[in-house]
């Protein structure tokens, strides 16, 4: 098994790690009220999925 000779220092750690990068969530309009939403997710703003109404989203009062 191979076993390190020296210390990696901190800088060479840092530097093989400078691509994991999170990426951005992908979003897509809605096609019912064209407000951007997570794909495969219920609308915040309508409440539709796949065409049917899931969730009631009224005004509070």
């Amino acid at each position: 098994m191979a076993v390190p000779k020296k210390k990696a220092s901190r800088a060479s750690g840092r530097k093989r790690r400078t691509h994991w990068k999170v990426a951005l969530p992908a979003l897509a309009p809605c096609p019912n009220c064209h407000e951007k939403k997570l794909l495969h997710r219920v609308c915040k703003n309508c409440g539709m999925y796949k065409g049917r109404q899931v969730i009631t989203v009224g005004e509070e009062e």
